[in-house]
C-alpha cells in the first residue's frame, strides 16, 4: 500500500513540473524599447480612435505596430513574426482588413492586433511579442520592455 501511495506521489509530482514550452516561439530578441508617444502629433493622431493602429521603424526587432484597442486601452506588439527568424520578409504589415498584420514571407502568417493571435488558415504556435505601454498624461505614453 504504501509503496502504490508513493509510486502515485511521485507521478503526481512529475506531471506537475512538466511545462509546455514551445522551443520554435524563441526568434526574437530582447531588443531595448524606450519610445514616447504623443498621440497629439501627426504621426500618432490615428491612435487617437479605437481600431487604429500606426507602425514606428527602428524600435524592436522589426518594428512596432501600436493599435488602440478602445479609449483606455493602447498595445504596442513587436512587429516580427514569432514565428520566423528575423528577417526582411518577417516584418509584418497592414493587411487592410480590420485588425490583421501580415507576415511578408511565403508562408503569409497573419495575427490580430487585439490579440496578438494567430488567425485565419495557417494557425501558428506563437503570438505576437508584447511591450509594455504606460501612459503618462496629456495624450502621451511610454512603450518600454
Amino acid at each position: 500500500m504504501k509503496k502504490s501511495v508513493f509510486i502515485l506521489f511521485i507521478m503526481l509530482i512529475l506531471s506537475c513540473n512538466k511545462t509546455e514550452v514551445n522551443d520554435n516561439c524563441n526568434f526574437l530578441f530582447d531588443a531595448g524599447v524606450n519610445l514616447t508617444v504623443n498621440t497629439n502629433l501627426p504621426q500618432f493622431s490615428q491612435l487617437q480612435f479605437p481600431g487604429n493602429g500606426v507602425y514606428v521603424s527602428n524600435q524592436g526587432n522589426n518594428g512596432i505596430w501600436l493599435w488602440r484597442l478602445n479609449s483606455s486601452i493602447l498595445y504596442a506588439w513587436d512587429a516580427a513574426d514569432p514565428n520566423h527568424v528575423p528577417s526582411a520578409c518577417s516584418t509584418l504589415t497592414d493587411s487592410g482588413v480590420g485588425d490583421i498584420v501580415v507576415c511578408g514571407c511565403a508562408d503569409a502568417n497573419e495575427y490580430s492586433l487585439s490579440t496578438g493571435q494567430s488567425v485565419g488558415t495557417n494557425q501558428q504556435p506563437c503570438t505576437l511579442k508584447i511591450y509594455r505601454v504606460d501612459d503618462v498624461g496629456n495624450n502621451t505614453y511610454l512603450v518600454t520592455n
